[in-house]
């Protein structure tokens, strides 16, 4: 089967990626975010007839990107759930975990998955298709209060209860169902000079309450130092402070908060060690993929096991 990478998604910094990874040619890896199969492909091509890669996806639409390869092994499942499949598959300990928190350009592009404020269509934003939460169940259930919360902790909006308010209020005479009735309800309450940043942010939080994405994603790093063999890397691509502030804390401190924790002896206790500096693309990539521009590579790897 031929992938469709182009067409589905560009992968953000390859190369620097791979080299993150530190490929073992006869090891295990697992891709949680498949997509457009871009970073699986690289690691299959340094892959020896021995390796083997696991991917996982949530949405089904990727799985017309998987090659006809029997080193990989598809899961359709969100990749908080990575480690049961590790173990189901028969690989509870791997080399290399690689994670793309960008959202696929199949995504934004397609008006009928609901991702994007650049098209009409229909109120949805749901990774998983299966999923009855929409945003169409957001804007409409929610409390004021509870709207409010999402606008300002995952869009960091300043005026994230107005927003709420004019929601609430547009819904009491017709169900909010379309992208066009959002906009038009935020046209007025965003500046001219800022509208698409300010419409990015407002379907940013909305995508992010729709798919847990917060909390599935500490889930996910939580499950890594025991799915990781002793020296194995993690890779993970963020694209915007909330999810970079998480995997940021955990790599460097083992933890969300932030704060070190030691040992009786006053030894830092943290299973991953961060490795090298936070890195973003060059100039070149920006110009050839803009998409990439806020994306921040991190790399970490595990500690002796406990």
């Amino acid at each position: 089967m031929e992938m469709a990478e182009t067409v589905y998604h560009i992968p953000a910094m390859l190369e620097p990626c791979m080299e993150g990874l530190s490929i073992n040619p006869d090891g295990v890896y697992a891709d949680l975010t498949f997509g457009g199969g871009g970073h699986s492909r690289a690691i299959l091509s340094r892959l020896s007839k021995k390796g083997k890669l696991i991917v996982f996806d949530q949405d089904m639409d990727a799985y017309a990107n998987v090659p006809d390869d029997d080193r990989i092994i598809f899961c359709h499942s969100n990749f908080c759930y990575f480690a049961n499949f590790l173990d189901y598959y028969g690989f509870p300990k791997i080399d290399g975990i690689i994670a793309d928190l960008g959202v696929s350009f199949h995504h934004f592009d397609e008006a009928e998955r609901g991702f994007s404020f650049r098209f009409d269509g229909p109120l949805d934003m749901r990774m998983n298709r299966d999923r009855r939460k929409s945003a169409e169940t957001v804007l409409n259930e929610y409390a004021e209060d509870e709207l409010t919360n999402i606008f300002r902790l995952y869009g960091e909006m300043n005026n994230a209860k107005k927003i709420a308010q004019t929601i609430v209020k547009a819904r009491a005479s017709k169900p909010l169902t379309q992208i066009s009735q959002l906009n038009a309800i935020l046209e007025p309450m965003v500046g001219a000079d800022r509208q698409k940043k300010d419409l990015a942010k407002v379907f940013q939080a909305i995508r992010i309450e729709v798919n847990d994405e917060m909390d599935t994603l500490k889930r996910m790093l939580e499950s890594v130092p025991g799915a990781l063999k002793e020296g194995g890397r993690l890779v993970v691509l963020t694209y915007h402070s909330l999810e970079d502030r998480l995997v940021k804390n955990f790599v460097k401190v083992g933890n969300f908060d932030g704060k070190q924790e030691k040992d009786f002896y006053g030894n830092a206790v943290r299973p991953l060690e961060p490795i090298g500096k936070v890195t973003g693309p060059d100039d070149e990539e920006i110009e050839r993929n803009p998409r990439s521009r806020s994306a921040k590579l991190r790399v970490a790897e595990r500690t002796a096991n406990d």
